[in-house]
């Protein structure tokens, strides 16, 4: 059952009929989701980074405030299962607290570029007309800034902590929700359900949080996936030119600037793991993200 089959039932049923119908829908989505062997995959692969990031140091204890000079750039071996980096540091170690600071501020960029792309898009969608085109040409005039040099400067400005960059790219991140939201609203406002909630004195507000977000959830849901694993990569990038999370704090991008002079030197320890570990959770993300497309469109689903 698509959106559009979901909204026609609730046109038709009563209040109990509605609710039974939105069950409906996002159990044969759920199982739609559940037959694609891709799909778990990549959930498989997620939950298992989120466990190995922060439920790992609980297990495997490591000193990744104090360098030790002593004991740099060990190869892997008894007592470090994938060495030591430059200074010290167990590796292992270090991608688990990496891998926690690339997760929280992938999770929560993405979450608030959702809230605000969502709002944006709900009500330029439905109010229309002149509000309409200044807040889309607004959207527009952003869109028309590069994306990573405005975060370098206010990251520069603002520093770079978990909570500053989650925000920072949170709110230059929310341009393509906002757009996608919009053009599902523009579809849903023409609906029956719609003018008969207008007819009944609902107000804008109401039409937005009660009538069109919740029909536009399967959007957003699928756009929140892939705002996830851009937010991961922005974040390596920022690390990688050497504005991400600061000494002794780390991220895995900053662990890549850190470490890719020393393949060179025959330390592929230090580069390839951290790699690894990027590279699988952003094709995660996207497995989740397109079975997620497919569960939500039945145009796409497998009979």
């Amino acid at each position: 059952m698509t959106q559009i089959d979901l909204m026609t039932t609730r046109e038709a049923a009563p209040e109990g009929g509605e609710v039974h119908a939105v069950q409906s829908g996002w159990r044969l989505a759920l199982r739609e989701f559940a037959s694609n062997r891709l799909a778990l995959v990549g959930v498989a692969i997620l939950v298992f980074f989120v466990l190995f990031s922060f439920l790992g140091p609980f297990v495997y204890h490591t000193n990744q405030v104090d360098t030790n000079v002593l004991f740099t750039d060990q190869p892997p071996g008894p007592g470090h299962p994938l060495g030591t980096d430059d200074v010290g540091f167990d590796v292992l170690g270090r991608l688990m607290k990496g891998g926690q600071a690339s997760l929280e501020i992938g999770f929560l960029a993405a979450a608030i570029a959702t809230v605000i792309g969502t709002l944006w898009g709900a009500i330029a969608g439905l109010v229309g007309g002149i509000i309409d085109a200044i807040m889309m040409r607004i959207v527009d005039v952003l869109l028309s800034i590069p994306f990573l040099f405005v975060v370098l400067i206010v990251s520069i400005r603002y520093g770079s902590s978990v909570l500053t960059l989650s925000a920072i790219l949170g709110v230059f991140s929310w341009l393509a929700s906002a757009r996608l939201v919009r053009g599902e609203v523009l579809t849903l406002r023409v609906r029956d359900f719609v003018s008969a909630a207008k007819v009944m004195g609902a107000t804008q507000r109401r039409l937005i949080y009660r009538h069109l977000i919740p029909n536009a959830l399967g959007t957003v849901i699928v756009n929140i996936t892939f705002q996830i694993a851009e937010a991961i990569l922005a974040v390596a990038t920022l690390g990688f030119l050497g504005f991400g999370i600061q000494f002794p704090k780390t991220d895995w991008g900053s662990q890549i600037a850190n470490s890719v002079t020393e393949v060179l030197n025959g330390y592929w320890w230090l580069v390839y793991p951290v790699g690894v570990c990027l590279v699988a959770t952003v094709m995660a993300c996207n497995l989740v993200g397109d079975a997620l497309r497919d569960a939500f469109d039945v145009r796409l689903r497998r009979r």
